[in-house]
């Protein structure tokens, strides 16, 4: 299974902060032999860029979801400023993690939004153009994209 992220920094440096992400999720042991860098395609005509760099992991079906959603949700934790990782699916699921208030959860918190994450990761169940939510507080659910 191909899963993409896309790091948007806010008003910082978007370049930056998907280097980051990518050297954070290559120190897992876990995820180490998945990750790889993507150049983004070009953006649409009338468009006024590019998206940032993508992030890509190959996982295999029930791979290492877990530790995905783990190291995506205290990569945020330990940014600052507000950060928004959007991992996309290859059905066009994306599950959005925002760091608002992420950095304010308990360890029982973390560990609980990681593993809502895992689980959306871990099953492609909506059809294309949906979004599933990590929000800062621990709740994931669909939401519709604005079209």
């Amino acid at each position: 299974m191909r899963v993409t992220l896309v790091v948007d920094a806010g008003n910082g440096d978007v370049a930056e902060a998907a280097d980051d992400l990518y050297q954070w999720l290559r120190k897992d042991l876990d995820l180490r032999a998945f990750v790889s860098r993507e150049a983004p395609a070009a953006p649409p005509d009338g468009a006024m860029g590019a998206l940032g760099e993508l992030i890509a992991l190959l996982l295999a079906p029930g791979g290492p979801t877990a530790a995905l959603g783990a190291a995506v949700v205290v990569w945020l934790q330990n940014r600052r400023g507000n950060q928004t990782v959007t991992i996309t699916l290859p059905d066009g699921t994306q599950t959005v993690v925002s760091s608002e208030k992420v950095r304010g959860l308990t360890a029982e918190g973390t560990s609980e939004l990681a593993e809502r994450v895992a689980a959306v990761l871990g099953q492609e169940r909506n059809s294309p153009g949906t979004r599933d939510t990590a929000e800062d507080d621990g709740r994931v659910g669909p939401s519709r994209e604005a079209s």
